[in-house]
C-alpha cells in the first residue's frame, strides 16, 4: 500500500477525468490526500472525498500565492499545468466550517512563498501579509487538533520563526506524541531538516528525487519513520513520466527511489511512510 499525501486532483488539470484517475490509483492500493490551494479547490477537495468510503481524505487551505493577484507560476519544465493566482482574503470562518468535516485530515497547504512575488508591489507588505495568514491557518489547526501542510519556498528563515514562536506560545495544546506538520516537497538539506524535525514536524519527497541526485545524502541520513512521499500531481511528475501529467498512483516511483537510495525493500519504505501516514493524518 502507498499514501500519496499531497496531490491536486481537485485542480483543474483534472476536470475532466479527476474520478477516473482516483479510481485507478485506489484500484492500485494507493490512498491519497487531495490538498486545496484556496477555498474553491478546498472545497472541492471535500466533495471529492465525501464521494468515497475511504482512500481519498482532504486538505483545506489558503496557499500565500493566492494573497496576490495575477501571478503566473511557470516554474514547472511542462507549462501545461501552470496558474494564475486568485486573490482571496483569508476567512477563518469559512476554513473553520470546511476543517470540520469528517474527510478533512488537514490544514493545507499554507506557509510562505518568497519566489513568486509581485515585485511591482509592497514586498515587504506582502511578505508581512503571508506571515499573518499563516500564524492564523497554524491556530485554525490547533483549535481543531488537525496537523498542517506547509508550503515553504525561499522563506525557511522566517517560516522557522514563525514555527518556534507558535510552538512556545502554544506548546500545551501542541501534539508531542506524533508530528503536528510536514513541509511538503521537501528541497533542503540535512541541517534544515533536522530543525523542523526538533520542532516536531517531518518532511515529505516528491518525483522530484528521481531526476536530481541533490537529495541522495539527505534521504540516506534521514529516519525513514520522519519521512512521508508524494506526488504534487500534476506537477513533480517522477522519471520514467517526466513531461507527463502527474497522477497519484505514481508515487510509487517516489518510494522506489528512496528504497534505492537506503538500500531497502520497497514493501519497507511503503509500509513505514503509509503508517507514518496514517498516524499523522489520523486515517
Amino acid at each position: 500500500m502507498f499514501i500519496d499525501t499531497h496531490a491536486h486532483v481537485n485542480f483543474a488539470a483534472f476536470k475532466d477525468d479527476a474520478d477516473e484517475v482516483i479510481r485507478r490509483s485506489l484500484d492500485n492500493n494507493t490512498w491519497m490526500i487531495l490538498v486545496g490551494s484556496e477555498s474553491r479547490t478546498s472545497s472541492r477537495a471535500l466533495q471529492y472525498a465525501n464521494k468515497y468510503e475511504r482512500g481519498v481524505y482532504a486538505a483545506i487551505g489558503l496557499h500565500p500565492v493566492h494573497l496576490q493577484e495575477g501571478l503566473i507560476d511557470d516554474s514547472e519544465e511542462d507549462n501545461s499545468y501552470s496558474f494564475v493566482s486568485r486573490y482571496e482574503d483569508f476567512d477563518y470562518g469559512v476554513y473553520e466550517k470546511l476543517a470540520k468535516f469528517e474527510k478533512v485530515v488537514a490544514i493545507g497547504e499554507i506557509g510562505l512563498d518568497y519566489y513568486h512575488l509581485d515585485l511591482t508591489k509592497d514586498v515587504t507588505a506582502i511578505k508581512k501579509k503571508q506571515q499573518e495568514v499563516f500564524a492564523q491557518q497554524l491556530l485554525l489547526a490547533r483549535n481543531l487538533d488537525l496537523p498542517v501542510i506547509i508550503h515553504c519556498r525561499q522563506a525557511h528563515d522566517d517560516l522557522l520563526m514563525i514555527l518556534k514562536e507558535f510552538k512556545k506560545e502554544y506548546g500545551d495544546v501542541i501534539p508531542t506524541d506524533r508530528p503536528w506538520g510536514v513541509i511538503h516537497c521537501f528541497s533542503g538539506d540535512e541541517d534544515l531538516a533536522w530543525k523542523y524535525f526538533e520542532l516536531g514536524l517531518i518532511i515529505s519527497f516528491t518525483g522530484l528525487i528521481t531526476f536530481s541526485q541533490q537529495w541522495d545524502s539527505v534521504i540516506r541520513k534521514m529516519p525513514l519513520e520522519k519521512i512521508m512521499i508524494e506526488t504534487d500531481t500534476p506537477y513533480m511528475t517522477p522519471e520514467p513520466y517526466r513531461g507527463q501529467r502527474n497522477e497519484p498512483i505514481l508515487v510509487q516511483y517516489v518510494a522506489k527511489r528512496i528504497a534505492e537510495i537506503k538500500n531497502l525493500k520497497i514493501e519497507k519504505v511503503a509500509e513505514i511512510t503509509s503508517t507514518t501516514a496514517r498516524n499523522f493524518f489520523k486515517i
